[in-house]
């Protein structure tokens, strides 16, 4: 999963709530910052049915990729000749931006050219709550420029009554295109837009032209024309002077948007059509528009035939309010771990009501981890999940709440643990160009399989010596959670020694460690997909890796390999040393002693990858200029290389000498997506290939530097340019900053988490969820009634109740709670819906007005 480092933090303290107890006043979230948080999460399962190659190699090397708008954020790895891919990618970012439409895109993979944009799945913001949650298989539509529009207009329509030399009058039309704003980029760049303004009639087109404007996806205009719209001989004089209806029914203007192609052709970018008569009651109209597609922008080629995508997609849009209007939910909840049985408790109902237990897991977790919770109420369901297991064998392999919560805390809290230990292994095998293929059908002409075999078997030993090796870099919270899994385990199966390394090693190995190995864009341990042959072997050896956690803590004599080949190559591995080190290893993760990081004497790796940044000095022409360049981040520096994988850093800015992280207006170098790390010599521009990566590396900069003693408290938000700041105008490069800086996170505070944000969401999913909870409510009135003995499936069996009084107290808490969050929420809804009124420019028009 593409997964964008969470924005929550950023965007906390870019608007920090009021701290305090206290019950505002109704009323007072009107005076306050309601924040919109938007986050998107889902999965890209697979393509099928897509157009054939016409030659003989019928077969396509597809990728598919997920577009806001037309601004690319997440793109998945190749599947190699296919005609029906299976991606089976998860991903979740938060989105930083307003958007239109959210588009999933299927390319043609191309060495030699521009890669083939097979077809499209576009889907209109507004509808996004239609799929939520829910596997669709989308139809692929037409791609061409007709249909790829964004953007919106800002346009003013007047009728003047015109005297003529002759002394005759005329009514004349004023068209003033004022501004366009979020035109997309092209080829990655800001476009070149200008727009043609054409009056459409029965018999007349009359057209006009604006200037030009450079590099700029917020363009202003602000150019007037005029048109001619009746004839002295039809006017008649009246009381008011009007147009004359059966002309003014047949005359509308349009405006179309187009990137200034130079020495090619010029690209369509959206258009709109305002009828004329939008000005039969009123002299004058003025008004925001969406671009919209060419009438038949879509009606190019038939859409049965390009084939289909399914996918699953939630989208969620948040209204985070002050903080204190959350106490009572949050007080609630963080009391889930102290409720007996477990099972009555707020948090766990929330995982019972919830039609998909992910939605309630990862803000769960985050709140409860957030408050130091989350080990005891993690034990308490997980020993409900051990009530009901009857083979040690199978322990903890199944998709509960409580193992869910587990795997959501070792992603939180394991990324460092994962880069300090599988990182500098994972790099080589990425980088290096071995075979490993050791099934006798995949092998390839001149493949040597005992040499796939030596290579695959040093990798995976070199690999498991790291992780028996790393129990001092485990996190605290993943041992303290590891030490009640085991002591319950063997109280669970008394007679069983091997359960108490099994209950362990079903989640580090099985869940953490193999899940890594096989895919390490998703844990953000490698900045791009890797190769087709590279992630087969990183398959194997994510295989062999998860049945040495498994066999050597359940002490097995054989494997568990359905294949003939894995089979004989794990023999390699049937020792007894393997054994005594899996044991060992968990062991020591599984004790209640506290880790102190083996990792923390050298720089962790946080992040990489290829961004564009300003030069620092001057070229030879004078002026400075834009250079693309691989960024790498650790603890301790931020570097920049020609190229990835090269050892001598061309700029080093330590990270005890950043100051200041933040964004940078666009109309510095009329470039999109761009910040600024601002440390002790002059502030360093960069651009990111998208708003999304330009979040992650803002937040993963401003928490690596967060404690550092010289922050500053305010930054120019501009650039520094021909003797001036473009923000303030002060002419002194040293000028204090004219802009407050984005608010630091307590240093004591080691994972940001923004718990307002959570709760909003747990808010949310309960307020979804309320008809499953009321069946909850009333199944644990019947279960108080009737104690009897259930002879056939009711309403509430899917429910785990276990003490139906105290979950009944639970439930009438909960919905006392939500009602009373419903008020400030249902106001701030009726403020937004009035406040942006339809055509302002946060509303605009779409389509004709008539």
């Amino acid at each position: 999963m593409a997964a964008a480092a969470p924005a929550a933090a950023a965007a906390s303290s870019e608007a920090p709530a009021t701290s305090g107890t206290a019950e505002p006043e109704a009323g007072d979230e009107d005076s306050r910052e309601v924040r919109v948080l938007q986050s998107l999460r889902g999965k890209i399962c697979e393509a099928k049915n897509l157009l054939p190659y016409l030659g003989p190699n019928k077969m396509r090397d597809c990728f598919c990729t997920i577009n806001l708008d037309q601004e690319e954020v997440y793109r998945t790895q190749v599947v190699e000749k296919s005609l029906s891919p299976f991606f089976s990618e998860e991903f979740y970012f938060e989105i930083p931006r307003t958007f239109q439409y959210l588009s999933f895109y299927v390319y043609d993979k191309n060495v030699l050219q521009r890669d083939l944009r097979i077809g499209k799945v576009a889907i209109k913001k507004e509808d996004l709550c239609n799929h939520s949650g829910k596997e669709t298989w989308f139809l692929l539509q037409p791609v061409d420029s007709n249909s790829e529009v964004q953007g919106k207009v800002h346009l003013e329509l007047k009728l003047n009554e015109l005297i003529t030399e002759n002394g005759t009058v005329c009514q004349q039309l004023v068209v003033h295109i004022v501004s366009c704003h979020g035109l997309p980029l092209i080829n990655g760049q800001s476009c070149d837009p200008y727009a043609t303004v054409s009056l459409v009639g029965p018999s007349r087109n009359d057209q006009k032209k604006t200037k030009v404007k450079k590099k700029t996806s917020n363009p202003q205009f602000n150019e007037i024309f005029y048109f001619e719209v009746t004839r002295s001989s039809s006017y008649t004089r009246k009381s008011q002077f009007q147009v004359e209806e059966e002309d003014i029914e047949k005359l509308e203007i349009r405006i179309d948007l187009w990137n200034n192609g130079n020495l090619v052709q010029d690209i369509f970018l959206g258009e709109i059509k305002v009828p004329v008569n939008v000005l039969r009651n009123d002299s004058s109209h003025q008004a925001w528009y969406l671009l919209q597609p060419r009438d038949n922008g879509n009606k190019s080629s038939k859409t049965d035939d390009l084939g289909s995508l399914r996918l699953n997609i939630c989208y969620t849009e948040d209204y985070v309010l002050p903080s204190e209007y959350y106490g009572p939910l949050k007080t609630l909840l963080l009391k889930s771990p102290d409720v007996q049985p477990i099972s009555a408790s707020a948090a766990y109902i929330l995982g019972e009501i919830c039609r998909d237990k992910n939605d309630a897991v990862l803000p769960l977790v985050r709140l409860l981890l957030h408050h130091d919770k989350l080990v005891p109420f993690a034990t308490a369901v997980a020993e409900l999940d051990l009530k009901d297991t009857q083979d040690a064998n199978t322990i903890f392999r199944g998709n509960s709440l409580a193992t869910r919560c587990l795997d959501e805390m070792m992603k939180i809290v394991g990324g460092h643990y994962l880069k300090v230990t599988l990182k500098p292994i994972l790099d080589e095998i990425c980088e290096s160009s071995k075979s490993c293929e050791i099934d006798p059908i995949k092998l390839k002409e001149g493949d040597n399989v005992e040499n796939n075999k030596e290579n695959l078997r040093y990798y995976v030993d070199k690999l498991f010596s790291t992780i028996v090796k790393s129990s001092m870099s485990c996190p605290t919270v993943m041992c303290d959670t590891f030490y009640s899994l085991r002591q319950m385990a063997t109280q669970r199966f008394p007679n069983d020694p091997h359960v108490q390394y099994s209950a362990v090693s079903s989640f580090v190995f099985l869940r953490f460690f193999a899940v890594a190995v096989v895919s390490p864009h998703t844990f953000h341990l490698r900045p791009h997909h890797p190769d087709a042959q590279t992630i087969r072997t990183l398959t194997l050896i994510s295989k062999t890796i998860q049945t040495l956690g498994s066999w050597g803590s359940l002490s097995k004599s054989k494997s568990s390999f359905k294949e003939t080949f894995m089979c004989e190559f794990f023999k390699m591995f049937q020792e007894e040393r393997y054994i005594i080190a899996v044991k060992k290893f968990l062991d020591e993760i599984s004790s209640t002693e506290t880790k102190e990081s083996s990792g923390t004497s050298e720089p962790v790796h946080l992040k990489e990858g290829e961004m564009y940044k300003r030069a620092q000095g001057r070229t030879r022409i004078g002026k400075k200029n834009f250079k693309k360049r691989w960024f790498c981040l650790t603890s301790r520096e931020l570097t920049y290389h020609k190229q990835p994988g090269s050892k001598d850093a061309i700029y080093t800015i330590p990270v005890k000498n950043i100051l200041a992280v933040e964004k940078l207006e666009e109309s510095s170098f009329n470039k999109k997506n761009m910040f600024q790390v601002i440390h002790m010599e002059k502030p360093l521009y960069v651009q990111a290939n998208n708003c999304v990566e330009a979040n992650e590396w803002i937040d993963v900069l401003c928490r690596v530097s967060r404690c550092n003693q010289n922050r500053l408290s305010f930054y120019h938000p501009s650039a520094y340019l021909n003797g001036n700041w473009l923000c303030c105008l002060e002419t002194s490069e040293n000028a204090l900053g004219c802009k407050p800086c984005t608010a630091g996170v307590p240093a004591d505070i080691q994972i940001d988490i923004d718990e307002d944000r959570e709760t909003e969401r747990i808010y949310s999913l309960f307020t979804l969820s309320l008809l499953k909870l009321q069946k909850m409510e009333e199944a644990c009135g019947t279960i108080a009634v009737y104690q009897g003995p259930q002879k056939e499936p009711d309403d509430y069996s899917n429910f785990v109740i276990e003490d139906s009084v105290t979950t009944f107290k639970t439930i009438q808490q909960i919905k006392s709670i939500i009602e009373k969050l419903d008020e400030p929420h249902e106001k701030y809804r009726k403020k937004r819906s009035t406040s942006a009124k339809y055509g302002s420019k946060e509303n605009p028009i779409v389509g004709k007005t008539s």
